[in-house]
């Protein structure tokens, strides 16, 4: 049979099912208020937590940077595409979280990929949350090693499966800080206890915390006031609260040059421009120095939550800035989400695969950015379509 006509058939299988994703073309930079599709929209489903996407002075950091330095690295950062500014973020990002290293990645993909597959091989054990990000799976599912997930925070099967390894097997737990459709944060005192307990080893992706969690900013491992000891491998992204783009490993000097030496997705990609990290140096001042972002955005959600649970709708157990309306049908969430979009707020159906099948949700999430009276037209909006003033 020919390529085109078996991948005809599965596409129509995903779209019976509702299941079919497509791209929305937005124009402009990335804020509250976005052109989707020659519409004016509020954009209430980026990752730009702090608002710090299109900030003056993230963006004179990078025009300044391309005019010194140019545009692309050139290579990757073993042969000649390690820049004096590359270094500069690692040295800065290593005081900020108090670990000893940190190792920039071109994407939180390529990090996830990288960190496990370095640090695993045949015969070692490797264990996952359930829920963890796609990235975090794959990188198991193409590992040498064992894989197994565990149900979502469940650290009593955790513990079981790591009772059924042998002492001789490396063993390494992987989790997300913030999970990426729940919103809700994993309970990293008690995987502490587990993997201490066990002789494993943990790893943490604070993609969705890091900048946004802590009295400074400091991510999941300040939530927790827990120690780099405790958690050896962090993993950070760049593309989120911190408006760029790119990702970091923190841990020890030692896991930093393992990884220089033995993280394929790191040895064998094109190392990040050099004018990103100087954007995100002024970044990681902001998120320093400008700590009403975070208050601001506190408020945002503890409003959401109040007005909307009093509608009726199903919200997750999450306080973060990632806040799903469980919808349940695929259909039925596609479209609320369409719903919405005609009233002018720009939100996501998310549905199978990404989630469970029944588990389709609104993934809202908000930004420093955002005003107080936009999230007050967002739940009148809401308010309106679970009143069925307009048929679905």
């Amino acid at each position: 049979m020919k390529l085109d006509d078996v991948l005809r058939h599965r596409l129509l299988e995903r779209e019976r099912q509702h299941l079919l994703r497509y791209r929305q073309q937005m124009c402009g930079p990335q804020r509250p208020e976005v052109i989707n599709q020659q519409q004016a929209m509020i954009n209430f489903c980026s990752n730009d937590y702090l608002g710090l996407a299109n900030h003056p002075a993230v963006i004179r950091s990078f025009q300044q940077a391309s005019r010194n330095h140019g545009v692309g690295s050139g290579a990757s950062h073993l042969v000649c595409g390690h820049h004096e500014l590359h270094n500069q973020l690692e040295e800065a990002l290593a005081a900020f979280t108090g670990y000893e290293k940190v190792l920039l990645f071109s994407s939180g993909y390529m990090a996830n990929l990288g960190v496990i597959n370095a640090l695993t091989t045949k015969g070692d054990y490797i264990l996952q949350d359930k829920l963890n990000h796609a990235s975090l799976i794959d990188g198991g599912l193409i590992s040498q090693a064992q894989f197994r997930r565990y149900t979502h925070a469940d650290i009593g099967q955790l513990e079981k499966r790591l009772q059924n390894c042998s002492p001789e097997q490396h063993k390494l737990v992987v989790t997300d800080g913030v999970f990426s459709m729940d919103g809700d944060i994993a309970p990293i005192p008690e995987l502490v206890n587990s993997v201490t307990k066990h002789d494993a080893w943990l790893m943490v992706d604070d993609a969705h915390g890091f900048g946004v969690l802590g009295a400074t900013g400091k991510g999941i491992i300040q939530h927790f006031g827990l120690s780099p000891e405790q958690v050896p491998i962090l993993v950070g992204t760049l593309g989120k609260a911190f408006g760029t783009y790119g990702a970091f490993v923190a841990g020890s000097k030692m896991l930093i040059e393992a990884l220089i030496q033995f993280a394929r997705t790191y040895i064998y990609t094109t190392a990040l421009p050099a004018a990103l990290a100087a954007a995100s140096l002024t970044s990681l001042r902001l998120i320093q120095e400008e700590s009403w972002r975070r208050s601001h955005l506190q408020q945002l959600i503890t409003f959401f939550r109040h007005e909307v649970s009093l509608q009726g709708w199903q919200l997750l157990p999450s306080y973060t800035p990632i806040q799903p309306v469980l919808v349940g049908d695929a259909d039925r969430c596609v479209q609320i989400s369409h719903q919405l979009q005609k009233r002018g707020f720009w939100v996501t159906a998310i549905r199978s695969p990404t989630v469970p099948q029944g588990t389709a949700r609104l993934r809202i999430t908000f930004s420093a950015e955002h005003t107080m009276e936009q999230v007050e037209q967002l739940i009148d909006a809401l308010a309106n379509i679970k009143g069925l003033q307009e048929p679905l």
